[in-house]
């Protein structure tokens, strides 16, 4: 049993197709073909269901994928490590996301740290917090920056806070709200709202701050984009409430303070269970990013051995 033929099932089990399986492969069709029958040989069971219309997986199949996907993620962890004994950072690296990130300048730490680590293949994942906090927990992703109410902070993952804010109310330029100085959140209370998914942790910042103050508010549009949220407000369908910073100067579109209005906190967060090197040198970036923009920061813990508890997360920033 060979890796590539590994890497050939996983092709054709994802494609549903040997065509092309073979072409993200960058193999002929007949070689990845005859690859696998020799493996199916082998193991003396067919993988794969093949009609002349269709590719399945089989039993066998479906229960040789798990093991087969960890031994490849074992090998490449193998040749990381030992090339990251000699200064040289490889292998893949994926990044979490949430829409809403502020505190840290991603495209800028991306372009630094593949500058100085070519050979890591970056990948970048999308998702609210939960989902995040748990790809994380899975071995899915290496590194998120998380978004947060107060008083909640990420499980079962290292964290260090990076910032906070109060959200601001955005408003269209022409809502009779606009010229407003300050509000309090009863001010918006029977407005149309336009806001995060139900259940995500982007929406239960702002319900948490309604449910405190005894209020109740009607939510009509729900996206994961902010673009999209941003759009409905310049429209004049709805009133959001967004970290301050990713509210762009546009003559349609007004950000006010809002007094009592929710506060959100801003984590980055990576795997507690032996990072690989490239993830360890993403955190060294980042923290070297943060550090020439003179933020004051304390450094993030590089090595397993130095990183603190969940309890004990330490805070970059402050805002």
């Amino acid at each position: 049993m060979e890796l590539q033929q590994l890497r050939y099932v996983l092709a054709v089990a994802e494609k549903r197709n040997f065509t092309r399986a073979a072409e993200q492969c960058f193999v002929v069709q007949s070689a990845l073909s005859h690859q696998i029958k020799a493996l199916e040989q082998e193991l003396g069971v067919p993988l794969f269901a093949r009609t002349s219309r269709r590719v399945e997986l089989t039993d066998a199949g479906a229960a040789f994928l798990p093991a087969a996907r960890a031994s490849l993620e074992a090998a490449e962890r193998a040749a990381a490590d030992a090339a990251a004994t000699v200064g040289q950072i490889r292998g893949p690296l994926t990044i979490g996301v949430i829409p809403t990130v502020t505190a840290i300048d991603i495209p800028a730490a991306l372009g630094e740290f593949h500058r100085a680590h070519p050979a890591v293949s970056i990948a970048l994942r999308n998702g609210g917090s939960d989902e995040l906090v748990t790809a994380i927990r899975a071995g899915e992703v290496d590194i998120a920056v998380l978004g947060l109410p107060d008083a909640t902070t990420p499980h079962r993952v290292r964290f260090i806070e990076l910032a906070r804010e109060r959200l601001v109310a955005v408003l269209a330029a022409d809502h009779r709200l606009s010229g407003r100085r300050r509000l309090r959140l009863r001010d918006l209370a029977d407005e149309t709202f336009a806001d995060f998914p139900a259940g995500t942790q982007g929406r239960a910042q702002s319900d948490r701050a309604f449910d405190a103050a005894e209020l109740r508010r009607e939510v009509t549009f729900e996206s994961m984009s902010t673009d999209l949220i941003l759009d409905l407000v310049k429209q004049g369908l709805a009133v959001a409430l967004l970290p301050p910073a990713f509210v762009p100067s546009n003559p349609n579109l007004v950000q006010v303070p809002v007094s009592d209005g929710p506060t959100r906190v801003e984590y980055l967060a990576w795997s507690d269970f032996d990072p690989a090197p490239a993830a360890v040198a993403f955190l060294d970036a980042l923290h070297s990013q943060m550090a020439s923009n003179r933020l004051k920061s304390q450094p993030i813990p590089m090595r397993p051995s130095s990183w603190e508890s969940d309890a004990q997360a330490r805070t970059l920033s402050r805002r």
